[in-house]
């Protein structure tokens, strides 16, 4: 079978039905993402059926030349799109000769956990994660419980965009009834709870709506639900638990109710955000710095894994230092953290979006939200006569920023971070002073986090999976230092003209 892959062509056209459209850019760094479109839509569509389809033909043909089994875990989140976008994929897939066993409607890790349970090596779970109506994407691996990372994503790219397929024909498809099922036992399996706690579930009326309330009450807890009403319009807001609107919903609950902790799911249910019983919003990386004390109380000289956008308290928290526990700092992306999680074989991995990975006997190294909201449940429970609020009030203080996410083209981002990149090396080279301070470290695992004399921080990296650069400040002495921080470092982007506005502040 031969195809026509094209990067642009404008819907009811001849061109649309008839070439796979599937724009170069779709392929990230560890995942694949596109603009699929929607009624009333005016941006043009990055991405089509048949390009679906010569996506899944792509899959199937690396997976079969890399040597693994055929048989393939799929599954879709709940997009008004995502249903027919799989059964595309699943067609590519089979004309490869992959056997595909669709879990249906799922969480990306009810698929992770698929691929355990149903003795498969390869997952590709079609969701567009957290981002806005409209987008669609793929997340892929072939070595559980690890998924893509560049160097797969890349050589599927190139295999996808010369239409260089192996169509050996031979492939089968099962649906797996009732998986759903299958994966709430094994994910409250012995797991409950003596302390009864109210928890607000918020899911943004996402896929995690299905699954969330479940699996909470399973373990013991009252359940207050939030939006978990299956819609995939999201009439409130995005399911984004990283995002201000839905944090500030959950807290509004909280008060409301009385209840003990506020947890919100997001698209595809492998992040979890937590709002405290005042109603604080806890950024994700405080929330990990949180479990990792209640962990490494359990797991004496545990190590941990956390991205570069995560709070200093990892490296200087004395409670950690006590329990003897380390921390590795490390490239932001689900596939990054998880691949060092197995690397350093770490007992868990956070980041500050809300990915959280837990190895046995916690997790089986993936990121699955729900596991996440069950191991804050249990935290609670081990700390009887504490609420949230007091555990977060232990924390040593610091003054932190949301994720803060300037839009700039894929096309230009990884550019304009090299020369951010470049400035700071120069600056800390000449011994000059910014915000204030001497620069006395420089950490470029991932874009570069520019770090003051007082222990102040500023971050500025590449979105993996947008068009957008990522900005994170925090600052362990006041606001005002953080403010400084930011705007200096906002100062040397704007030296970058394809820097646009930021989709929030602070």
């Amino acid at each position: 079978m031969s195809l026509t892959i094209v990067g642009e062509a404008l819907p009811n056209t001849f061109e649309f039905e008839t070439s796979a459209l599937i724009k170069p850019s779709g392929f990230r760094e560890y995942d694949a993402r596109w603009w699929f479109g929607h009624p009333g839509s005016a941006k043009p569509p990055e991405l089509n059926l048949i390009g679906v389809q010569a996506l899944g033909m792509g899959l199937g043909t690396l997976i079969r030349r890399r040597g693994i089994g055929p048989e393939i875990v799929t599954g879709h989140d709940f997009r008004s799109y995502s249903l027919g976008i799989k059964l595309a994929l699943v067609s590519g897939l089979m004309a490869a000769g992959a056997k595909v066993k669709d879990i249906g409607l799922a969480l990306s890790p009810m698929a992770y956990f698929a691929q355990f349970a149903l003795d498969t090596p390869s997952v590709a779970m079609v969701t567009a994660s957290h981002n806005e109506n409209g987008w669609t994407g793929v997340k892929m691996g072939a070595a559980r419980p690890l998924t893509f990372g560049p160097e797969e994503m890349g050589a599927l790219k190139e295999i996808v965009l010369a239409g260089d397929f192996d169509l050996v024909g031979g492939g089968s498809y099962e649906f797996v009834p009732d998986f759903r099922k299958t994966y709430l036992d094994d994910l409250t399996d012995g797991k409950t709870i003596n302390r009864k706690l109210r928890v607000v579930a918020a899911c943004g009326n996402g896929t995690a709506g299905a699954f969330a309330p479940q699996a909470l009450e399973r373990i013991g807890c009252e359940v207050i639900p939030l939006d978990i009403e299956l819609d995939h319009t999201f009439p409130r807001y995005n399911p984004n638990p990283e995002d201000m609107q839905m944090l500030h919903a959950i807290r509004d609950k909280v008060l409301e109710t009385g209840a003990d902790v506020g947890l919100g799911f997001d698209g595809d249910g492998d992040r979890c955000g937590v709002v405290d019983n005042e109603g604080n919003e806890i950024f994700a990386d405080k929330v990990g710095v949180m479990l990792a004390r209640d962990i490494s109380k359990l797991h004496p000289d545990a190590t941990f894994v956390v991205d570069v956008k995560s709070t200093g308290l990892f490296n200087t928290d004395a409670a950690l230092r006590a329990n003897g526990a380390s921390t590795d700092y490390w490239k932001t992306g689900h596939s990054y953290i998880k691949r060092r999680v197995a690397e350093l074989g770490a007992i868990a991995g956070f980041e500050k979006s809300g990915h959280f990975f837990f190895n046995p006997p916690i997790g089986r190294g993936y990121d699955d939200g729900l596991i996440t909201a069950i191991a804050v449940c249990q935290m609670l429970d081990r700390n009887p006569g504490r609420s949230m609020a007091d555990l977060y009030r232990d924390l040593p203080l610091t003054f932190g920023t949301p994720t803060m996410s300037p839009h700039c083209d894929d096309a230009l981002k990884y550019g304009v971070v090299d020369r951010v990149v470049a400035d700071f090396e120069a600056m800390r080279r000449d011994g000059a002073v910014f915000a204030g301070q001497k620069i006395t470290d420089l950490i470029t695992v991932n874009g570069v986090r520019v770090v003051s004399e007082d222990g102040t921080w500023g971050l500025v990296r590449a979105s993996s999976n947008k068009p957008e650069l990522v900005v994170v400040v925090e600052s362990p002495v006041s606001s005002d230092r953080r403010r400084q921080m930011f705007e200096e470092l906002d100062a040397v982007l704007r030296r970058s003209p394809e820097v646009g506005a930021y989709n929030q502040t602070f």
